[in-house]
């Protein structure tokens, strides 16, 4: 690092570093949060102690405006501007019909006034791009802002985004999944079902039934519960303090919802007992509480099983975190259209759902787990059994 207070003789000179006042001097850690980055990667080299400036920025974060006063105001000196002519890019005249380019580049460096022997040549065989050309354009505007501003290129370029803490909701939920991630074992099986019969009979009930409007997730739901039923040995909870297994008689299903204040797992309870037009009214009715943050806990704390589903977004499969102290978790894609052979050995178009169930390998093993899907596939393509 440079020493102390500069002498009168170097202060006459054009300086080209920072003169940094003992007072000033320290290291400061790559991890410090209170200065932008352009002013830490100035601190990590010039080795000015941050924790003395006062910051002007954006929620208080020092800037690299406020290390050159702060160095001023201690008697120390800082380099000139962004402004000499050697350090700024001085626009080429010469001829540039030689330089290697697109079409497209030269058309839009003619546009842009950009000679193209002043752009840096990303493309195939060193050839210049219109984006080339675009970002030649960009740094000589930024470079003129500067000179009139009499500040730095860095400085124009600063990013522009705001710091929002985390909400205490936002918190219980990173600190559940990272302990269920740490703390649980998961692995995972996939299964894929063909959804024709749910989308025929949900189509079917809704027309002729008054007052139904069934949804996939709603017939889900249904066919979650009838195999946890079937398959009990997932319809648990794993008490991880007393090291023992709770095993539920009636099928309580957690359904993920977004949120205003983050992800929220209203729940079903006695899904198994109950019939698809109460599964859907009631899903409705708790969805809606859940985007207005009225839920009361016990409207979301507990159940025995949860499913997440993303189809309604595109998502064609993922892996989904396990919601403790549950054992397993279903991840619900969107349904894809694919060519399959039909009973008779016919070309038909199916359907086809991916489901992926994530289980806590503790209590859950994994021929648990096939039996598991393979209940709920045949509850599914046999959409029938729910109605019974």
């Amino acid at each position: 690092p440079v020493a102390a207070v500069a002498t009168a003789a170097s202060r006459s000179a054009k300086p080209q570093s920072y003169s940094i006042p003992a007072a000033l001097s320290g290291s400061t850690p790559e991890d410090f949060e209170g200065a932008t980055s352009h002013a830490l990667r100035l601190a990590l080299k010039e080795n000015i102690d941050l924790s003395g400036i006062d910051g002007t920025g954006r929620l208080g974060r020092v800037t690299v405006e406020d290390i050159d006063s702060a160095v001023r105001a201690a008697g120390g000196t800082v380099p000139e501007p962004v402004t000499r002519r050697g350090e700024v890019h001085l626009k080429s005249t010469g001829d540039d019909s030689t330089v290697l380019a697109t079409p497209v580049a030269r058309r839009v460096a003619a546009e842009l006034g950009v000679n193209l022997l002043d752009a840096r040549p990303t493309g195939r065989h060193g050839r210049v791009t219109k984006e080339d050309v675009e970002d030649t354009a960009r740094r000589f505007k930024l470079e003129a802002e500067a000179q009139a501003l009499g500040t730095s290129v860095s400085a124009l370029e600063e990013p522009d985004f705001e710091s929002v803490p985390l909400s205490s909701v936002r918190k219980v939920i990173g600190q559940r999944l990272q302990a269920s991630k740490l703390n649980s074992p998961h692995f995972r099986v996939t299964s894929e079902v063909n959804l024709d019969a749910v989308l025929e009979m949900r189509s079917s009930l809704n027309e002729k039934v008054p007052g139904v409007h069934l949804s996939i997730n709603d017939m889900l739901i249904k066919a979650v519960s009838a195999a946890l039923i079937e398959v009990p040995g997932v319809n648990v909870q794993f008490d991880e303090a007393n090291q023992t297994i709770l095993e539920f008689s009636h099928a309580d299903i957690s359904v993920a919802v977004d949120s205003p204040a983050g992800l929220i797992t209203p729940i079903v309870r006695g899904a198994d007992k109950k019939s698809l037009r109460e599964i859907s009214a009631e899903v409705k009715e708790l969805a809606t509480k859940a985007k207005a943050n009225t839920l009361v806990p016990d409207e979301f704390q507990g159940g025995t099983f949860t499913i997440s589903n993303l189809g309604m977004f595109g998502v064609s499969s993922f892996d989904a975190i396990i919601n403790p102290p549950q054992a397993a978790i279903l991840a619900v894609g969107a349904a894809q259209r694919r060519l399959g052979l039909g009973a008779g050995g016919e070309i038909v178009e199916n359907s086809i759902l991916a489901l992926t169930l994530s289980s806590d390998h503790r209590v859950v093993d994994g021929a648990l787990a096939a039996r598991f899907m393979a209940a709920l596939k045949r509850f599914l393509e046999s959409p029938e059994l729910l109605l019974v």
